[in-house]
């Protein structure tokens, strides 16, 4: 197993059942797409749901960071009708600040609805940070809850803690 950490703004995606991708979540989202039937899968890390056109760090937003994950996907063969996707992230970190969290949620589950993409697991909300594996080649995900105040999004820790959730 090759563990390849993924950081805000940065999306992977490959078809070598070797590679698990791993992040650290607050309240960003990793979307994890996958097509089973070729596969093939990635994920992205996005910060806000939205910015401003002309920035150019748009792989923080969601729109781009979504397009860009799926037309990666089918570039390398995923077909679009059988993708299947599985949501992580979206925490409410911080309760005396405004929840980008659930902005950032409602935004990638409307991008998958109009889509037509499946939104079929995943772990979303609550107030806790989450260290996710996802294996692209069949859509498993692997999921750890951080304690309160360890949030710190970025590549995730090589080694599994204890508390331990697999996501089927």
């Amino acid at each position: 197993m090759r563990l390849i950490a993924l950081m805000q703004g940065e999306h992977r995606v490959t078809s070598d059942a070797d590679e698990v991708i791993s992040t650290v979540l607050g309240s960003c989202i990793a979307a994890c797409l996958w097509d089973a039937r070729a596969g093939i899968g990635g994920m992205n890390h996005f910060l806000l749901p939205d910015g401003p056109a002309h920035d150019g760090a748009s792989l923080r937003y969601g729109l781009h960071a979504m397009e860009l994950l799926i037309n990666a996907l089918l570039r390398q063969g995923a077909e679009r009708s059988a993708l299947r996707a599985k949501l992580f992230g979206g925490a409410h970190l911080q309760p005396h600040l405004p929840d980008i969290g659930h902005r950032n949620l409602t935004f990638a589950q409307e991008f998958l609805r109009r889509e037509g993409i499946p939104c079929i697991g995943g772990s979303v909300g609550g107030d806790r940070g989450r260290r996710i594996r996802f294996w692209p080649v069949d859509g498993r995900a692997q999921q750890f809850l951080l304690p309160p105040t360890a949030v710190q999004e970025g590549p995730a820790p090589a080694a599994p803690r204890s508390g331990e959730v697999v996501l089927f």
